[in-house]
C-alpha cells in the first residue's frame, strides 16, 4: 500500500508541475505561509507535501467541509447582523430626528409638532430602559432590577395609547423625509455637481444611490484584497531580498578580506623597503661621520708630523748655519794655505748646497 501511495503521490505531484512551476503553484496555494522558493528547493519532500495538501485545503488552510460550515455560519451571522443593523439604524435615525427638533426649537410653547417629538422621545426612552434591563421571556422568574423596577413598571411610563397611535401614523412620513435628506447629503458628497439639480432629477439620482454605494463598497473590498495580496507579495519579496542581500554581504566580506590581505602584503613589502632605505641612509650617515672623524684624525696627525719635521728642519738649519759660519771663519783664516783652501772651498760648497736643500724642504713643509 505504501508503495502504491508513493507512486500515486508522485504521479499526482508530476501532474501539478515540475521545477519552478511547482514551486510557484505551492507559493500561490499558501500565501499566508512564511516560506520562500529557496525553502522549497532545499526541501523537495516538504514541497511535495504542500503540493498534495493544496488539493484538499483552500488558500486560508481550511478543508472543504470546514469551509462550508464556516460559510453557513457566516451567512447566519450576516442575517442576524443585518436584522440588528436595521433596528439599530432606525433607532439612531429616530434619535437624530429628536435631537434636530430639540436644537431647532425656538420657542418654549408646546405645539402639536412638539407633542409628536416628545411622545417619540418618551417611547424610545422606555424601550431603551426595557432593553437595558434584559428581561427574560420566562415570566415565572422574579426579575427585579435596580430599586425593584421591573419591565412592566417601566412600560407604565409610556405615553397615552392615543398619542402613541398618532405618533405611529405620522412616524413613517417623518422617517422617510429624514432618510431622504440624509440620502441627498450622501449623494452630494459623492457627486457635488448634483447639488443644484432639480427635484425630479435628484429623485432619479437618488434611486441610483444604492447601486453607487454598492459599487463603491465592492471597489473598496477589491482594493483591500489587492492591498493584502500586495502586502503578502511585498513580505515575500522582502524576505527574498534580505536573503540575497545577506549573500551579497557575505561575498563582499570575503572580497574585502582577500583584498585586505593582498593590500597588507603590499603594505608590508613597502614598509620593509622603506625601513631598508632608512637603514641604508642611517648607515651612510654613520659612515660619513666615521670618515670625517678619520679625516680629522689624519689631518691632525699630519699637522703634528709636519710640525715635528718643521722643527727638526729648523734645528738642522740652525746647525748648518752654525757649521757654515765655522767653515767661513775657517776659510777666512786658512786662505793663506793654498791647496788646503781648495779643500775647504769644496767643503763650503757642499755645505751651501746642503743648506739650500734643507731650506727648500723647510719652505715646502711650511706652505
Amino acid at each position: 500500500m505504501s508503495v502504491m501511495s508513493q507512486r500515486a503521490d508522485s504521479v499526482f505531484v508530476s501532474s501539478l508541475g515540475k521545477g519552478d512551476s511547482l514551486h510557484q503553484q505551492v507559493l500561490a496555494a499558501f500565501p499566508l505561509c512564511q516560506i520562500s522558493e529557496e525553502d522549497l528547493i532545499q526541501n523537495p519532500q516538504f514541497c511535495k507535501l504542500l503540493a498534495t495538501l493544496s488539493q484538499h485545503v483552500d488558500r486560508t488552510g481550511l478543508t472543504q467541509h470546514l469551509r462550508r460550515d464556516r460559510e453557513k455560519a457566516e451567512r447566519e451571522l450576516h442575517t442576524q447582523r443585518l436584522g440588528w443593523l436595521r433596528l439599530e439604524s432606525v433607532h439612531r435615525v429616530l434619535r437624530e430626528i429628536i435631537q434636530e427638533n430639540r436644537f431647532s426649537k425656538a420657542s418654549s410653547t408646546l405645539t402639536a409638532e412638539d407633542k409628536f417629538y416628545s411622545t417619540l422621545e418618551q417611547c424610545l426612552m422606555v424601550a431603551q430602559c426595557v432593553k437595558q434591563m434584559d428581561v427574560s421571556s420566562d415570566s415565572s422568574e422574579d426579575h427585579s432590577g435596580v430599586l425593584g423596577l421591573t419591565a412592566e413598571r417601566v412600560k407604565r411610563q409610556m405615553p397615552p395609547e392615543q398619542e402613541v397611535l398618532e405618533m405611529k401614523q405620522r412616524l413613517p412620513s417623518e422617517l422617510l423625509q429624514h432618510l431622504k435628506k440624509k440620502a441627498v447629503s450622501i449623494l452630494t458628497y459623492y457627486q457635488p455637481e448634483w447639488e443644484n439639480e432639480s427635484e425630479g432629477l435628484r429623485s432619479v439620482k437618488l434611486s441610483k444611490l444604492p447601486e453607487l454605494l454598492d459599487t463603491e463598497q465592492k471597489r473598496a473590498k477589491s482594493l483591500t484584497e489587492k492591498n493584502r495580496e500586495n502586502g503578502t507579495l511585498l513580505q515575500r519579496q522582502t524576505h527574498t531580498y534580505l536573503s540575497e542581500l545577506l549573500k551579497c554581504m557575505n561575498i563582499l566580506q570575503c572580497l574585502i578580506l582577500d583584498l585586505r590581505l593582498k593590500a597588507q602584503k603590499d603594505l608590508d613589502r613597502k614598509k620593509i623597503e622603506y625601513f631598508e632605505a632608512k637603514c641604508e641612509i642611517g648607515l651612510q650617515k654613520i659612515r660619513a661621520e666615521m670618515l670625517e672623524v678619520q679625516l680629522d684624525t689624519y689631518t691632525r696627525d699630519k699637522i703634528a708630523a709636519h710640525k715635528k719635521i718643521t722643527e727638526k728642519l729648523k734645528v738642522e738649519l740652525k746647525s748648518s748655519e752654525v757649521d757654515k759660519q765655522a767653515v767661513e771663519s775657517k776659510l777666512a783664516s786658512f786662505e793663506i794655505y793654498g791647496k788646503d783652501f781648495e779643500a775647504l772651498a769644496e767643503e763650503y760648497s757642499r755645505l751651501q748646497q746642503e743648506i739650500g736643500t734643507k731650506s727648500w724642504a723647510l719652505k715646502e713643509f711650511s706652505t
